[in-house]
């Protein structure tokens, strides 16, 4: 069992979709600035809440 659940874990860490957690954490070990992702993640935020908006007077 032992060696099973190590076989896994090395899978895991080969084929991760992010290297950390946090979204943010991942985009600081690809190289990004802090400070671009931050501005990122609000341009995306504010897009998403026009987009949340603009459907919500659709009906």
């Amino acid at each position: 069992k032992n060696q099973k659940q190590k076989n896994g874990l090395e899978y895991a860490k080969a084929n991760r979709l992010f290297l950390m957690a946090p979204l943010h954490h991942h985009f600081q070990r690809k190289g990004f600035q802090e400070n671009k992702i931050v501005v990122r993640f609000w341009i995306i935020g504010i897009l998403l809440a026009v987009l949340s908006l603009a459907t919500l007077k659709l009906r």
